[in-house]
């Protein structure tokens, strides 16, 4: 692996949820940070290509399956792992991010160590496939 960090877009509309997640991953990643839907698809329009996205699921205008299936519209960004990082424990909706293809659902609260973990799985998991699949 490179020593350029990879970059993680986290979108959450709680702040201090938001905060915590920056926090623990911003010594190991490069984190751009947006409080909607919206706002995450704006950096994503503006150029900015992820390693990772993680994606709250509730979020007022736009929740996290409306902003999956825009972020999946964009060409450049369909093979880009989306985790949901969120509250809603209800197991319909578990089935539903893992359905639409969805890297991995963690769910709030988690612990530093468990986040950190799931997220070198799911980008070790994404560079293997890349490099099976080169386009």
């Amino acid at each position: 692996m490179d020593d350029e960090k990879k970059k993680i877009l986290i979108v959450d509309d709680d702040e201090i949820q938001l905060s915590y997640a920056e926090i623990i991953l911003n010594a190991d990643y490069k984190i751009i940070t947006a409080k909607s839907g919206k706002k995450a698809l704006e950096h994503l329009y503006n150029g900015f290509v992820p390693d990772l996205i993680l994606l709250d699921i509730l979020m007022p205008e736009m929740d996290g399956f409306e902003a999956y299936n825009r972020i999946r519209a964009i060409s450049l960004l369909q093979e880009i792992p989306i985790v949901f990082l969120t509250s809603v424990v209800e197991e319909t909706k578990v089935q539903e991010a893992l359905d639409i293809g969805a890297a991995d659902y963690i769910m709030k609260p988690y612990n530093k160590e468990n986040l950190l973990s799931r997220i070198k799985n799911v980008l070790k998991t994404f560079e293997y496939k890349k490099s099976k699949n080169p386009t």
